[in-house]
């Protein structure tokens, strides 16, 4: 499934729209965790360099949006494993991405600062993408 810059910019719209709510965040952190628990303990593993817990629920927060963005699509997401997982890391996640998914990679761009974050925001899109029919 291709997602269009609008789909993606609709996701990104409503989430800056509802930032305002301290709860939304919680809630989407926490749906994600709950719904995708394999990718949250994965991306757990690299609070060491990813400095710490709250750059893990700033990675498990883009990812969020990410899935909500195929999910307003249409898409039906099961939840990923380590196989999903493994075989989205490979090569270059920010490149593969651009390629896959070009309005994702665009709004990790432009959202996301830290390089290491940006891969792997990226890398769980395409694990996504790879799983989506």
């Amino acid at each position: 499934m291709k997602l269009t810059k609008d789909q993606v910019m609709a996701v990104v719209t409503e989430a800056s729209q509802k930032m305002g709510d301290p709860n939304y965040a919680s809630v989407m952190v926490g749906g994600f965790v709950q719904t995708q628990t394999p990718v949250a303990q994965f991306i757990s593993a690299h609070e060491r360099e990813l400095g710490g817990a709250e750059a893990i629920v700033n990675v498990i927060f883009h990812c969020a949006l990410v899935a909500s963005c195929f999910q307003k699509a249409g898409a039906r997401l099961r939840e990923l494993s380590y196989e999903d997982l493994d075989a989205a890391a490979r090569g270059e996640p920010l490149k593969r991405l651009e390629k896959a998914q070009l309005p994702l990679h665009e709004f990790i761009q432009a959202n996301i600062e830290n390089e290491e974050v940006k891969k792997l925001v990226a890398m769980i899109a395409l694990a996504i993408d790879q799983i989506v029919p």
